[in-house]
This record gives structure tokens, C-alpha cells and sequence, in this order.
């Protein structure tokens, strides 16, 4: 004899079972099956060193960057061993991979500042915003001061946007503000190019540069050739300096050497008055 409250909780049992395996149940479900996911192993980071190191046989480099040749991988881990070294797989392609016996420290170093380096030259040019104060009064050595800032970003490859604000009935005299946007182009058009020109964007006007590379360049050697020309003018002036201070020591030893001969012509001259007296 079957009881009802245990035929109602199987048949339930089954719904809920039918239910699980439904394509539907995952997406109808407030909480969705787990899926099952095949451990994987770690990611090794770096090349392999030492015991690492799967293949039986070798090409090793040693510590003094002499091929030695094919050779057994116990081999190579002993005389790494022997000079207090690693050995590090730095070909792992290659068929027998090529392993070189040295400092994996320092070699790590070399390969993160190497990255670190092509990531600088890599980089990608930004858009650089330069403001002209929070309204059309602003000092002229401040504008300056902004100018020579997009000029250094420009230098650095980086597109800047000049950006003049309006306040007020500074609205009205927009005229003013195309003329401070044209004194900037004069100033900026010997390295740079007017890549979005002047426009207003409510109480903002804008203007974006970008930078010339022909133009940079020679900007560049003008100013290289610049500071040479000033290196060596200052040279030449240090070197002129001591002979500057040569002559007037020699004007005084030629006014010592002419004394004397005063000295000798007032004793004449007292020995002639004396002789004279003595006559009379």
C-alpha cells in the first residue's frame, strides 16, 4: 500500500528532475546550473629554468657566450651549477631548444627594462588640453606661459587643444577671440598644423594642433646648431679672458722698467746743479 504523501513527494521529485535537465531551466531558473570547468594548470610565466626544463638533450650557451653544443640536460644543470648559475631555456622552439647558463635575476631585469622601453617608444599620442584662462582677461606673460606648454607637449608628439573660455559679454566681442587664436597659430606654425581650426562650442572656443614631423625636425637642428654656435662663442670668450688680464700686468712691468731711467736723470741733474753751485 502506497501512502499519497509519498507519491506526491516523488512525483514532485520527477518535475523538479525533468525540470533540471530542460534546455529552458538555465535561462527560466534564478540560479543557474554550475558548470562543470576541467582544472587547468597554472601558466607558467617566464622560461623555464633549471628543472624545469623538460627536453633530455640541449644546445647550451655557457656563462662566457661560447656555443658548446649539444649536450645532455643534466649535463648543463651541472655545470650551471658548478659556476653558481641558472640555466635558462631561451629557445624553446627550436629542436633541441637553446639554453644559456647565467644569472636568471639579472636576466629578468634586462628583459622587463627592455619591455618597459618598447612600451615608451610604442606609446600612443594623447590630445593634450591647454586653457586660455577662464576668460578673455588674462595676462599676456600667462598666455605665454600656455603657449610655451603646448609647445613642449607638441615637441612630444602629442596633438593639443587650445581652448578660450567666454564669461559674461565677453560673448559679444568674439572678434577678440579669433585674433588671440591667430596670434597662436602665427606662434605655434613653425612646428605644428592646424588640425581643427577655430570654432565655438557655446562659451568655448577651440582649436586643435597637431604635430608636424618635418617641421619638428628641423626645429630641432635649428636649435641644435643654436646651442653650438653658443658653446662655442663662450669657449672663445673664457679663452680670451686671461690674455685680457695679461696686458695690464704687462703695461705695469713696462712702467717699472722705465723708473730707472727717471730715477738716474733726477741724480744727473742733482750732480750737474751741484757742480754748478760749487764752480760759483
Amino acid at each position: 500500500m502506497v501512502t499519497p504523501g509519498l507519491s506526491v513527494f516523488s512525483s514532485q521529485l520527477a518535475a523538479e528532475i525533468w525540470a533540471a535537465s530542460s534546455p529552458s531551466f538555465e535561462r527560466n531558473s534564478p540560479i543557474a546550473r554550475r558548470r562543470f570547468l576541467r582544472p587547468q594548470d597554472q601558466a607558467q610565466r617566464g622560461p623555464a629554468i633549471n628543472e624545469r626544463i623538460r627536453a633530455k638533450r640541449i644546445r647550451l650557451i655557457d656563462d662566457n657566450n661560447e656555443m658548446i653544443g649539444v649536450v645532455d640536460t643534466v649535463e648543463a644543470m651541472r655545470r650551471a651549477y658548478d659556476a653558481g648559475l641558472d640555466l635558462v631555456e631561451v629557445a624553446s622552439d627550436s629542436n633541441p631548444p637553446v639554453c644559456r647558463i647565467l644569472d636568471y635575476g639579472k636576466y629578468k631585469y634586462e628583459l622587463a627594462k627592455k619591455e618597459k622601453a618598447n612600451r615608451a617608444k610604442s606609446k600612443t599620442a594623447e590630445l593634450k588640453e591647454v586653457r586660455m584662462g577662464r576668460s578673455m582677461k588674462i595676462d599676456p606673460h600667462d598666455i605665454k606661459i600656455r603657449i610655451n606648454q603646448a609647445r613642449k607637449f607638441l615637441l612630444e608628439g602629442h596633438k593639443v587643444q587650445i581652448v578660450q573660455n567666454f564669461r559674461g559679454r565677453e560673448m559679444i566681442h568674439r572678434d577678440r577671440g579669433n585674433q588671440r587664436m591667430q596670434d597662436i597659430i602665427d606662434q605655434l606654425e613653425d612646428i605644428a598644423k592646424v588640425e581643427t581650426p577655430p570654432r565655438m562650442m557655446g562659451r568655448r572656443m577651440t582649436m586643435i594642433f597637431a604635430p608636424d614631423k618635418p617641421k619638428i625636425e628641423a626645429y630641432k637642428r635649428k636649435k641644435a646648431d643654436e646651442d653650438g654656435k653658443k658653446a662655442e662663442s663662450a669657449g672663445n670668450s673664457d679663452s680670451d679672458a686671461p690674455a685680457a688680464k695679461e696686458k695690464p700686468a704687462k703695461k705695469k712691468s713696462e712702467t717699472n722698467q722705465a723708473d730707472p731711467p727717471d730715477g738716474n736723470n733726477r741724480v744727473n741733474r742733482a750732480a750737474n746743479e751741484a757742480e754748478v753751485h760749487a764752480d760759483r
